[in-house]
C-alpha cells in the first residue's frame, strides 16, 4: 500500500512573512518540523497568485495532515489548505474496477 500524498496551498501571515524575511532558511527548518509529524516534503515551490507556497507531500493519514495544520496554523505565522492527492494512474485505474 501507497503512503497517500497531499498538496498543501499556504499563505503567511504578516507575522510570517516578517520571520521568513529575517530568517529565510526557517522555511527548510519547518519541512524537518514536518519528518517529525511523519510527513515527507516531496516538492516545494514559492508561487504567485493567491497563495505564497504549494507543497507535495507523503502522510500516513488524512489525521496526521489535519494534525500538521493545526499545529503550524497555530503559531499565527501560515493558513494551509489540504488536499488530498490521488496519482493520475492510481485514479484511471480505480475507474477500471468497476
Amino acid at each position: 500500500m501507497r503512503v497517500p500524498y497531499y498538496i498543501l496551498l499556504s499563505n503567511l501571515t504578516d507575522e510570517g512573512w516578517k520571520t521568513v524575511r529575517e530568517k529565510p532558511e526557517r522555511i527548510k527548518e519547518v519541512n524537518r518540523e514536518l519528518e517529525g509529524f511523519g510527513v515527507k516534503v516531496l516538492s516545494q515551490y514559492a508561487v504567485l497568485g493567491p497563495y505564497d507556497f504549494v507543497n507535495i507531500v507523503e502522510a500516513p493519514n488524512n489525521e496526521t495532515i489535519a494534525r500538521v495544520s493545526l499545529e503550524l496554523g497555530s503559531r499565527g505565522t501560515i493558513k494551509i489548505v489540504s488536499m488530498a492527492a490521488i496519482p493520475i494512474d492510481g485514479f484511471i485505474a480505480s475507474l477500471k474496477r468497476r
